[in-house]
């Protein structure tokens, strides 16, 4: 396999190529320090406050697509072949503003200024995709930014005008794009790529079978996709990674297939990628993934990551189980499928071998008589960790709970299925005397712990009072609103 020793992206108008490369440095910190481009902030160092927002322009089925991302988690290496735009390239000819900027200066959206910056590119992306955001639109793609100063007001009425100020077909990301993707298309030339120190060595396979051959030869090497895990380890435990093993820019590793009885995507796929197709297939996922972290961490974490880590209070995991996904495993060229509640076996242990790499999730659709649901208790609503996430799947005939499917985070070492819980539905019918003994079963399932996030007690009874929800809002008889809806 031929490789090059250089990575190769473009810099706002800048063709950049850098060699030695290690695994372990971040965008932020090349932006900053080598190339004094400080508009860009370093504020929290794990993806959380949003100040070191900047856009990366990626090929998309040909087509070239801007992100808004976390510099300070995103690995410089993984940049190969993109677009990074950053907030210095906003103003135009003589120093104007950019319609972002105006609308900010406009409606007084900045105070002390640490966090405009990044609120200017989260803003800029939307505008790009959505030239007359809705409210909820705005709040969206602002949940990943954090202001302490002026609040969101003023900041949300600027979003709401930037389009007084200029139009998206204008902008340079527009008015220049075929020439960017061009220029992007030559970076591309399909060989792997292997820089950095021989200690902190970041490889890029040139596609998923160069990947196989490359964890053969590196079994215990760091795989990173979105690095929306792996970058803390770096940023806040200084914990070594490499040999590190790239694997975003797989294009094979983000098919999204839609089949009569199936939903499967690639591991590579990110939350925002797949975002509308589950929304056609699983509407109950609908408000369930705004929650997942912020805008910019759904446009690099995904959910091949969100699986392999392993971790007991992913957001995935549970509402995969409870929709009965399986999930495929790849070593050189052999494959296996085994059902995904069976890939976590215990604390920081899946049933991942080294050499071992996820390639594929399935997720059967839905019957008749399926009802399904999606939810998460965190100590914010937006932008936060689980306390608590569940996944829960019913199938309901004639008035009879005929099976289901209940799988928890946050209340175990694992994610993990309450077979008691199950139990005590099966069979009965559908009634509140059911879930409340469904409820009670928890205890005999899951013995949580006590930490930082919620105390033992305060998990059982939201889990509890969890499966009581799902049952008010989906039995006819309820009347009154279990919660309270926002347009």
């Amino acid at each position: 396999m031929q490789h090059r020793d250089t990575i190769r992206f473009i810099l706002n108008d800048q063709d950049v190529a850098l060699k030695d490369v290690a695994a372990s440095q971040t965008l932020l910190d090349f932006l900053r320090l080598d190339q004094r481009l400080t508009g860009t902030k370093e504020g929290c160092a794990e993806g959380d406050c949003g100040a070191c927002t900047v856009l990366v322009g990626r090929l998309q089925n040909g087509a070239l697509k801007y992100e808004a991302i976390n510099a300070c988690i995103r690995f410089l290496a993984s940049l190969d072949g993109c677009h990074v735009v950053t907030i210095e390239s906003l103003s135009g000819p003589n120093g104007t503003l950019h319609p972002v900027q105006q609308a900010m200066v406009e409606h007084h959206g900045s105070q002390c200024g640490f966090c405009t910056p990044g609120f200017v590119m989260s803003l800029y992306a939307l505008w790009m995709e959505i030239p007359q955001p809705t409210e909820r639109q705005i709040e969206t793609a602002v949940q990943g930014n954090l202001c302490r100063c002026t609040g969101y007001e003023p900041i949300i009425k600027a979003a709401h005008a930037v389009s007084q100020y200029g139009t998206p077909s204008a902008d340079y990301l527009n008015t220049e794009r075929a020439a960017v993707t061009k220029r992007i298309v030559a970076l591309r030339d399909g060989k792997r790529v292997v820089t950095g120190p021989s200690d902190n060595q970041a490889i890029l396979p040139a596609d998923v079978d160069d990947l196989a051959a490359v964890l053969e030869q590196y079994p215990s090497a760091t795989i990173i996709a979105g690095a929306t895990d792996v970058g803390l380890w770096v940023t806040k435990f200084l914990r070594p990674i490499g040999p590190a093993v790239f694997v975003g820019h797989l294009e094979d590793l983000k098919a999204i297939t839609l089949t009569d009885d199936a939903f499967e995507m690639g591991a590579g796929v990110t939350y925002s990628e797949c975002q509308d197709v589950l929304a056609e297939v699983f509407p109950h996922l609908v408000e369930y993934w705004d929650r997942i972290a912020g805008w910019q961490v759904r446009n690099m974490g995904t959910i091949g990551g969100n699986i392999a880590n392993g971790s007991p209070i992913g957001d995935t995991p549970p509402v995969l189980i409870a929709l009965n996904a399986e999930v495929t495993l790849r070593r050189g060229r052999v494959t296996r499928t085994l059902p995904l509640q069976d890939f976590f076996i215990d604390y920081g242990k899946q049933d991942r071998e080294a050499g071992d790499f996820v390639q594929s999730v399935r997720v059967p659709r839905p019957k008749a008589g399926q009802t399904d649901a999606a939810y998460k208790i965190s100590k914010r609503r937006d932008e936060d960790i689980s306390s608590v996430a569940v996944g829960i799947s019913v199938d309901v005939s004639d008035g009879i709970i005929t099976d289901c499917r209940i799988a928890f985070g946050g209340m175990a070492a694992t994610p993990k299925r309450g077979a008691h819980t199950e139990a005590a539905l099966r069979g009965k019918p559908w009634d509140a005397a059911a879930f409340e003994a469904a409820a009670e079963a928890l205890s005999q399932d899951f013995a949580p712990l006590t930490d930082w996030r919620a105390s033992k007690e305060y998990r059982m009874i939201s889990a509890r009072n969890l499966l009581r929800r799902f049952f008010l809002e989906n039995d006819a008889a309820t009347t009154t609103p279990v919660q309270l809806v926002t347009a």
